[in-house]
Parts: structure tokens; sequence; C-alpha cells
């Protein structure tokens, strides 16, 4: 029998075998500074205040200090397993997960890593993190794993879930996490599962949305709503309380695998090269198909407001608006 996380089998062609989580014990390798990192598959991808910085396939870690124009390859990274969220407090302080359990930390803007964590015999991976400030965080993954921190990585407390309603244990698979900038974090799951956390990551309840679907990516919109993506082209909007839940009707059903919000600017992207933009908030969008259709992973927004755009393929041309 074998388990796989629909995200990144989707998305990465990452599978997860549930006879593969006892594994040999993982011999760390560093990762390969190449002269074309920036064709890898990313996986997601943060701005640090003033610079941008993304993670993918074989730890490779990418920074561009020029809105997208240009990357280059982090010059230390001690692991070569696939990296798969990042998270920065300020420009210089950030953390990046991965499979295996795998938390490594940054002081220098994203070019060398430590290890803080690694889980060698058990490979539960980890699919995203956030700090609230360079030392309180939380990173979530693989059934229902969550871990914070309040001593900037240093030391992390695996916290215990209740139990989902019409569920007989914590089993959910964790995808995403975004914040509203307030001190709330929020967790995109399976099962239409969205769960919200007012205490950096200890306690969580869970904000059903209706969906019975994954649901990968979301974000705060500008009047503190939320918007999250999933299977199947699946997007929906919900009020400040995560209550209210519809969906927001598009025509095409490709997969939502990131948002990314300034201020009334909006953009979702997909698999298949979808991308869903807004400039009033969410209050109207529009598709469209960029990249000839290659997977889109991760987004993030230029001072322009241009989609910086991240894929299976590598980074992309900057968008034009």
């Amino acid at each position: 029998m074998q388990y796989a996380i629909s995200l990144l089998g989707a998305l990465f062609c990452m599978v997860f075998p549930l006879t593969t989580l006892q594994a040999e014990p993982l011999k760390a390798v560093p990762a390969v500074v190449t002269d074309n990192a920036s064709s890898a598959v990313m996986l997601d991808a943060k701005w640090a205040k003033d610079h941008i910085v993304a993670v993918g396939d074989h730890g490779v870690v990418l920074i561009s200090n020029d809105q997208g124009v240009a990357f280059h390859q982090a010059s230390a990274v001690p692991l070569s397993t696939p990296l798969t969220g990042v998270s920065f407090a300020d420009a210089q302080h950030g953390w990046a997960v991965g499979q295996w359990g795998a938390i490594l930390a940054s002081s220098d803007g994203g070019d060398s890593w430590q290890v803080q964590r690694l889980s060698s015999n058990k490979d539960r991976p980890l699919f995203a993190i956030h700090f609230f400030n360079v030392r309180q965080g939380v990173a979530v993954g693989l059934w229902s794993l969550v871990l914070t921190t309040d001593d900037g990585g240093q030391t992390w407390t695996e916290q215990t879930l209740d139990t989902p309603s019409g569920s007989s244990r914590a089993d959910l698979n964790l995808m995403g996490l975004f914040a509203n900038g307030e001190g709330a974090v929020f967790a995109t799951a399976e099962r239409g599962q969205v769960l919200r956390s007012d205490d950096f990551g200890n306690s969580w309840r869970y904000l059903d949305t209706g969906y019975e679907g994954t649901l990968w990516s979301g974000a705060v919109l500008a009047d503190g709503s939320l918007l999250v993506g999933g299977q199947r082209g699946t997007l929906l909007h919900g009020s400040a309380k995560g209550e209210d839940w519809h969906r927001v009707p598009l025509e095409r059903k490709s997969s939502i695998t990131s948002i990314a919000v300034s201020g009334p600017h909006v953009v979702v992207a997909g698999l298949d090269g979808l991308m869903v933009r807004s400039d009033n908030g969410g209050q109207d969008f529009q598709e469209q198909l960029v990249a000839n259709g290659v997977s889109l992973t991760a987004v993030v927004l230029g001072d322009e407001k241009q989609p910086i755009l991240f894929s299976r393929r590598g980074v992309l041309t900057v968008q034009p608006r």
C-alpha cells in the first residue's frame, strides 16, 4: 500500500510511499551549486523584505535582488533533498522546510543555511513554515504535524491537534500557511479544512469551508477576508472569521497552488499555466493562460505589482501588466 501526497505528487512528482516513511537513516548531502539552478523545480518563494528567496528540489535555493529579473543560487545549503516552504522574518533571518522533516535556518538573507532539525530515520515531511518574528515560528506537514518554536528555531515543540469533526483522529495533511499580520496564522489542509491559530501555532481550531477536497494555499485579502485555493480549480472566499465561504467561479479546473496579495492586487497561480488576477481586492477576477501551460508552483508580487512566477521548470519571465 502506498500513500501519496496529492499536492507534491501532482506538482513536483514527489511521492511519499507509506513503506518509505521508515527508511534507512538519511545521509545529509549538501546541495550542488550549478549553472542551471534557475531551471530546477521550484516549490515556494517569499519576500525577505528587500529581496526574493525561492526554494525547490535538490535543495536549490535561489535569491533575487532585482525584482525577479535575475536569480543566483545560494552558496551553502547543507541538504540536497526537496525544500517545500520558506519564510523570512526580516531581510536576514529566514527558515526553510522540506523532506525528512528538515528545518534549515539562514542569518545572511538566504545565501547560507544551517540544519536546525532533521528526522533522519523517519520521513515525515514538512510542507510549510511561517515566522511571526525572529523568535516565534510554526511549521506544518504530514499527518497533522505541527511544530512551534519561540527561540528562533533552536528548539522545536510538536503540538497535538484536536480531532476534526467526523474523524477518528487528527491525521489531515497540512499543506500551506498564511497569516493576517495581526497575530493569526492559518493552515490549509485536506477535506476542505482551514485551521486557525491565534497563539503562534500552539493551539488550533478548524474552519470548515464546506469543500471536500484538498486546499493547498491561501492568503488574506486587503479587507481581512480569506482566499484559499486547491484541487480542480477550487477558489474559495470567506469572511475574516473564516465563515460564509463561497466559491469564486473559474472557467478552468486546474488546481491552484499559490496566492499572492499586495494591497488590492491579487494573483492566483496554478497547474497547467493557470493565472487568475484581481486589481480590486478580489471583487472581480480575470483568468489567463501563461508560460505555454507549464504548471506554476509559486508566485510573488514585485514592487510594480507584476507577478514573478515559479514552476516545475524553474523561474519564469516576469509577466508584464
